[in-house]
């Protein structure tokens, strides 16, 4: 019994086999991150009554994260090229579980928002390593499998979410949606030292570019701040014309850093080629679009139709179970009649599901919103995987790194954002608090004004990826490594 046991944990461990526990060791971490992304959106209202702390405040539990994630995607994978990919990832790792700890035990909005601002920290670390591992790990002829896998715990993950958020916070506390990260860190650590080896890019000259990175942080940061703003003040306040004022400035300032960098963060010259500039739009104009509206299909589902953390996280089930089931076949369309029309249908699709959303009001029920959920599904599945496909064939093969990061930040960047923006306008139409009889109504009408404009944002992507993505093919290019939840 025992021999049998000894041969069967030996084949189990063989040298062989090695790389796909690899990929177990990476999917650990990448499942946590990606669970981050969701998890607390069904969670917002209670931690709002639990910390007493304004929309804005709450905007920024989830934009603290997003946007620093977004914001160091670029110079996390620099980083893991300059000081080995393992290292990197596990430093990540560590930094997110120890910040997730200090959610978890977070009495008022300051140390909350703090500790999401570092677990983006952590997430932008590892999540470009998880790529860099995979890559270096396993054969091209198995390449493209391992990163399916990967795209596949990504969309799990994002599936998951919802639900193990409302049940974490409907049966335990808010507080556990984070405490679950503690264990699944340190069996991530403990996977990551026993099953990666360590590999760093030596091929060419490495340096991390901090111009560019505090140069775009401080945009980045100056142009939320500004629109989150937008809720306590006019657009023409001095406060929020000051900070646009000042995000303008330090992205301009980032675009002239990169262009006179010998070794830049983003390689400007990338958006040279038409397909790849016309993905990266499409992916900004989704994020923007889309990952504000979960933020405020969360609220309102809560707010105003009055359903339970549970219950809110169950009906976002249909949209998230279309994505996993339909985003593979997507991809593989588009690898043999390109992205181009898929793109431009998707983007389509999802304009029509944010117009059946603005259809809902203080009355509706379940039915009323699965149409909405469906398309979106189905709009979403059939753009992401595609719009990866398109920035990655564009370009070069050593270029594979920093075009899948610059794909990866436009989507984080987006989704922040959008919070912001569509945050913006349903403050435009809410002048009571959230306790007087005519919020619900103020909300709707602030909600429908959101989601019309970002209609207009995805039929807008649409129109760009059917005029501006070409199928383009080079001989011997890699895998392409998709988008955070492609």
């Amino acid at each position: 019994m025992s021999s049998n046991l000894f041969g069967m944990r030996a084949r189990l461990f063989a040298p062989e086999n090695r790389k796909w526990w690899t990929l177990v060791a990476v999917a650990v971490g990448l499942f946590m991150i990606m669970l981050d992304n969701t998890v607390v959106n069904v969670a917002l209202p209670s931690i709002r009554k639990n910390l007493g702390i304004s929309i804005s405040e709450l905007e920024w539990v989830v934009n603290a994260y997003a946007l620093t994630f977004g914001v160091l995607l670029l110079s996390g994978g620099k980083l893991a090229d300059l000081l080995g990919r393992r290292r990197i990832y596990v430093v990540g790792l560590i930094i997110f579980t120890v910040s997730s700890l200090a959610c978890a035990l977070a009495t008022g909005p300051e140390v909350l928002i703090g500790a999401r601002t570092v677990q983006g920290v952590g997430a932008a670390l590892m999540n470009p390593a998880t790529l860099s591992i995979i890559t270096a790990t396993f054969p091209p002829r198995q390449r493209g499998t391992a990163i399916g896998i990967w795209a596949g715990v990504s969309a799990l993950a994002l599936a998951f979410g919802p639900i193990v958020g409302g049940l974490l916070t409907e049966k335990i506390n808010w507080s556990w949606i984070f405490y679950i990260n503690i264990p699944i860190g340190v069996i991530g650590v403990l996977g990551a030292l026993a099953f990666i080896d360590e590999t760093r890019d030596s091929s060419h000259e490495q340096r991390l570019d901090v111009p560019g990175l505090v140069a775009s942080g401080v945009g980045l940061f100056a142009l939320t701040y500004g629109l989150i703003e937008t809720n306590d003040h006019s657009w023409t306040s001095t406060r929020v014309l000051s900070l646009l004022a000042f995000a303008l400035l330090a992205l301009v300032a980032f675009a002239l850093l990169e262009l006179r960098q010998r070794l830049p963060m983003l390689d400007l010259s990338l958006f040279r080629n038409p397909t790849f500039a016309g993905a990266n739009a499409a992916m900004l104009l989704v994020g923007l679009a889309m990952f504000g509206i979960f933020f405020y299909n969360s609220l309102f589902l809560q707010n105003i139709l009055g359903y339970g953390a549970i219950k809110t996280g169950a009906s976002f089930l249909p949209m998230t179970v279309l994505i996993i089931l339909v985003a593979p076949a997507a991809g593989k369309i588009s690898d043999r009649v390109g992205a181009r029309w898929l793109m431009g249908v998707g983007m389509t699709l999802l304009a029509v599901s944010l117009t059946l959303f603005g259809t809902l009001d203080e009355q509706s029920s379940f039915l009323n919103i699965l149409p909405g959920l469906l398309v979106g599904g189905f709009g979403m599945a059939i753009t992401m995987a595609p719009t990866t496909a398109a920035a990655m064939g564009s370009v070069p093969v050593d270029k594979a790194g920093v075009g899948s990061a610059v794909i990866n930040s436009m989507r984080q960047v987006g989704g922040s954002l959008g919070i912001a923006i569509m945050g913006a306008l349903v403050a435009t139409r809410v002048t009571v608090s959230p306790f007087n009889p005519r919020f619900p109504a103020e909300f709707v009408a602030g909600y429908h004004r959101a989601v019309h404009v970002g209609a207009a944002m995805v039929l807008l992507g649409a129109i760009i990826s059917v005029a501006t993505v070409r199928q383009i093919r080079h001989e011997g290019h890699g895998a392409a490594e998709p988008a955070i939840g492609a």
